[in-house]
């Protein structure tokens, strides 16, 4: 095979670089000078654009030729989109290669680069189904006779509704334990939260040492969160569970339901002491009423059995009694 000589531009030369074509797996071709292209033009200076959007949506990233009246696809003319992290050429296109043009496996089908766009100076890439690894910097870089004569930079904000958080509670089997613990739950958002557990009462934010918050990143490359909450145990309980997307200035927030167990007015201050103490009285009160009844109950009995029962000496007396009027009863005839 023979060797050709292309003037793939590096930083600073602009000498030319042998290469054989030979296609690798990914389907790009073995070359330093795009190796050293791909490293030292993603640092150059250029103004940031900022696009927004939502994971599994399409987006495009514009790059265009300012005169495109007299630009000519026939030129010896290198196209670049890439990204840095990690170094990838998202897709490129060689006008001298009659292949036309290649994308990464991992944007296979899914970057595009239109032909008939570029002949008009148009060399936007169209991405489909934004994933959450899109969010970063993909750069544009346009070469005309191994000048470079455009070079953009578009950051991709990617982000992705969280669901809304679920709150379950879990208690002490009786009121003497401590703590109640309260779970809020909220999966598939991006990017990484922040979690925020109100107490209603007085709209103050709880303190974190009371939390244990665990975020971690599904199969899709999504935020799962899930917080615990452990608290005094109280009659009523009354906080919710916030989670923030700063990307979408977004909060959602769910509200604890746990006074609906109770019937008791009282709500958690985090004064623990105060809580114990009012845990005590919520005790000693039942305990008392549960005496006092037995005491009501042994005496009533006590006095119920006095007037049944009048003791075996009434018995004897009373047969006595029968036992005059039957002898006097003779005497009574005559």
């Amino acid at each position: 095979m023979l060797l050709k000589c292309h003037y793939l531009p590096s930083l600073g030369t602009s000498q030319p670089v042998w290469k054989k074509p030979r296609l690798l797996s990914g389907g790009f071709f073995s070359s330093l000078g795009l190796l050293l292209l791909l490293l030292s033009s993603l640092h150059a200076e250029s103004e940031v654009k900022e696009i927004h959007v939502m994971v599994g949506s399409d987006v495009e990233f514009g790059c265009l030729y300012p005169d495109r009246n007299h630009f000519s696809l026939n030129d010896q003319v290198f196209v670049y989109w890439q990204i840095e992290n990690p170094q990838t050429v998202v897709a490129y296109y060689l006008s001298n290669e009659s292949t036309g043009v290649y994308e990464d496996d991992r944007y296979k089908n899914r970057a595009h680069l239109s032909l008939e766009r570029m002949k008009q100076g148009d060399f936007s890439l169209h991405l489909q189904n934004v994933t959450p690894q899109d969010n970063q910097e993909f750069t544009c870089l346009i070469f005309n006779n191994a000048e470079k004569v455009l070079h953009e930079t578009v950051r991709l904000h990617v982000a992705a509704n969280f669901s809304t958080p679920v709150i379950s509670t879990s208690g002490p089997v009786t009121p003497d334990q401590e703590g109640l613990t309260l779970t809020c739950i909220s999966r598939n958002g991006y990017p990484k939260p922040n979690l925020y557990w109100i107490n209603l009462t007085d709209n103050s934010l709880i303190d974190e040492a009371l939390q244990n918050n665990t975020v971690s990143l599904n199969e899709w490359g999504l935020y799962d969160v899930i917080s615990t909450l452990t608290v005094p145990w109280v009659a009523r309980v009354n906080v919710s569970c916030s989670i923030e997307n700063v990307v979408l200035h977004q909060n959602l927030t769910s509200i604890s339901q746990a006074e609906k167990s109770t019937g008791n007015n009282d709500s958690f201050t985090g004064n623990l002491q105060e809580h114990r103490s009012q845990n005590a009285i919520f005790i000693i009160l039942p305990l008392l009423l549960v005496v006092a009844g037995a005491i009501v109950a042994w005496v009533c009995r006590a006095k119920c059995a006095h007037r049944r029962y009048k003791g075996p000496w009434t018995v004897s007396r009373e047969h006595t009694v029968l036992g005059r009027i039957i002898s006097l009863s003779p005497k009574l005839k005559h």
